[in-house]
């Protein structure tokens, strides 16, 4: 197995690790200090703008399954790339953004990428955000590792209330023309990923789907799930023990119907998926992803390759 070092700097890293995390290919994030010229230093020194470094987050990654042009595209998505001042309420050089590049390709990816940001308009104010050569990586101390995960609660209100979960919903969310997608969508495609809608159970494209390849977004394109995650559930629709990536997805509390259920909304296009229920297969994980078909688009294996998802026909090895 090939493996890259990617490193990116996005204020605290108490929230850079969580993007990325657990997200196939990744084989390890790790939250650090780096592109200053101290030697080992503390968290307390490098919060006193003192080293020079900032705080970043190192990840071990398969480029094979993802690529990063991926990783890229994610690290925008957590900041506030016009700020020169730190991140969000979190002030100070320790807290400033950048990609720290490991080689040529990976600089020419991270230039191009915010060259792109730039022309699209998306910010009024110039974007800040350095493209660097990496320097040497000094790892935190252990009670910044996983910290949203050990510090769970914490964590949430944290990222809530330094300004980050806020600007991100308003900068980095934006659903599709829902004219266009009147235009685009069969009728039920449309009330499903639209108005939460769902379609008959044994009456939908995939409940008994038994190919080989992934369901993706409907809109986006993004990939949801493989058919080695599908399993029958008895229930009409098609079901899956867990997302191909869980980045690509959110769950979110329903009440709807007087019922209490855990919605799922695919990220980018913010549409309608369907249901987790836990009553999944113990020996998988006990989870029950239950999908509509008309939120998802099928693509065969074969397929695969010239439809522009080459990167996860590893899934089928």
């Amino acid at each position: 197995m090939t493996t890259e070092l990617a490193t990116f700097a996005g204020g605290c890293f108490w929230c850079m690790v969580e993007p990325f995390d657990e997200r196939p290919g990744i084989e390890n994030i790790v939250s650090g200090y780096t592109g200053g010229d101290v030697e080992n230093p503390t968290y307390e020194q490098v919060c006193s703008d003192t080293t020079g470094h900032v705080e970043a987050v190192q990840i071990t990654f398969n480029p094979d399954i993802m690529p990063y042009e991926e990783l890229v595209k994610t690290f925008w998505q957590q900041i506030d790339p016009t700020d020169s001042g730190g991140q969000f309420n979190d002030r100070g050089e320790s807290y400033g953004t950048a990609i720290f590049y490991h080689n040529a390709s990976q600089k020419e990816i991270a230039e191009q990428s915010k060259q792109k940001l730039e022309e699209s308009g998306r910010f009024a104010k110039p974007i800040v955000t350095p493209i660097l050569p990496a320097k040497t990586f000094y790892r935190a101390e252990e009670e910044h590792q996983d910290y949203y995960k050990k510090q769970s609660f914490h964590y949430r209100l944290y990222k809530k209330g330094s300004g980050r979960e806020d600007f991100i919903k308003e900068n980095w969310k934006e659903g599709p023309d829902k004219t266009e997608l009147k235009a685009k969508l069969t009728p039920i495609q449309y009330s499903v990923t639209q108005e939460n809608g769902t379609e008959q159970p044994f009456n939908n494209e995939y409940w008994n789907n038994e190919d080989e390849g992934v369901y993706v977004d409907i809109i986006s394109g993004d990939v949801l799930f493989s058919s080695h995650d599908k399993f029958d559930a008895n229930c009409g629709w098609p079901s899956f023990t867990k997302p191909i990536d869980q980045h690509q997805v959110e769950e979110k509390s329903d009440t709807s119907h007087g019922m209490i259920r855990t919605e799922v909304r695919s990220k980018n296009a913010d549409s309608h998926l369907g249901h987790v229920f836990p009553d999944g297969p113990k020996d998988r994980g006990g989870l029950r992803y239950c999908m509509n078909s008309a939120a998802m688009k099928f693509i065969p294996k074969e397929d695969m390759k010239e439809q522009g998802y080459e990167n996860y026909l590893h899934l089928f090895d």
